[in-house]
């Protein structure tokens, strides 16, 4: 698979410098409102080894070092790196977040892939998927109700937004009258070099409505969208072995690496 150029830029700087969040991460597009701030002071850049440390001062207090680097003692440098502005700025805890290639046979943790929309047409799917403000307003009523049952993955965050207007389209799936799965929001920015990415989305179906392929369903309805409306590629995170994950290996996606958290 030929690697798009916003891929490259990925692998190569791994955060976005403004909110330290890999351009994975569907909350990148929040850094102005996120409690999450790079201690540019702190950043260690040598042959072999980067550490960009970030503090956030929700609950306790949060020191993480994201480690790009191979060098025998990088563990042990972002670790000992952790530990110390995590004293300096009072926070009570440290943590390390480590960048794995593909090639790790044990990855785990968090996984990184790429979607290219230049390699195969995205066929639009036929189910009950539409956008949330195409449904009737008695099924856009339901929307309250799945969003706090599906707090846990953020759609009582992104309900908020919906409702303030902040954000793109929504795609949902609805069974019975009801919203039972969605994902979104569905925006293409320009990377750090131009190429328009479809951004992340948060993207869930009720625990009782799963096993009917809706997921799936949600899934290519959203990769249809990109590519119709312009989007070059796709980076996704998914937790190693989850259902999204499953999902998105049986979906052909590239995988790029691993992301690891550990306790410093």
């Amino acid at each position: 698979m030929s690697r798009v150029p916003g891929a490259q830029r990925f692998v190569a700087s791994g955060t976005d410098a403004r909110s330290a969040r890999t351009p994975a991460d569907k909350d990148i597009r929040w850094f102005d409102s996120k409690d999450e701030t790079v201690l540019v002071d702190g950043i260690v850049h040598r042959p072999g080894e980067t550490l960009i440390p970030t503090l956030s001062r929700k609950g306790v207090g949060v020191v993480k070092v994201h480690l790009y680097g191979t060098e025998p003692d990088s563990v042990l440098a972002a670790t000992e790196l952790a530990q110390k502005l995590a004293a300096e700025h009072r926070a009570s805890k440290a943590r390390v977040a480590r960048f794995l290639g593909p090639e790790c046979r044990d990855g785990r943790g968090t996984r990184i892939q790429l979607k290219d929309f230049r390699t195969a047409v995205c066929l639009a799917p036929e189910g009950p998927v539409r956008p949330f403000a195409e449904w009737p307003a008695d099924v856009r009523g339901t929307f309250a109700d799945f969003a706090e049952q599906m707090a846990s993955d953020g759609f009582s965050f992104l309900f908020e937004q919906m409702l303030d207007g902040k954000v793109g389209p929504v795609l949902t799936t609805v069974l019975g009258g009801r919203v039972a799965g969605a994902i979104g929001p569905m925006e293409i920015r320009p990377d750090a070099i131009g190429t328009p990415q479809l951004m992340p989305q948060y993207f869930g179906v009720l625990q009782e409505q799963r096993g009917k392929g809706l997921g799936r369903l949600l899934w290519r309805a959203a990769m249809y969208w990109g590519q119709s409306n312009g989007a070059a590629y796709q980076l996704l995170q998914t937790e190693v072995g989850g259902p999204s994950d499953r999902l998105c290996r049986s979906e052909g996606l590239e995988a790029l690496g691993f992301t690891h958290w550990q306790a410093a």
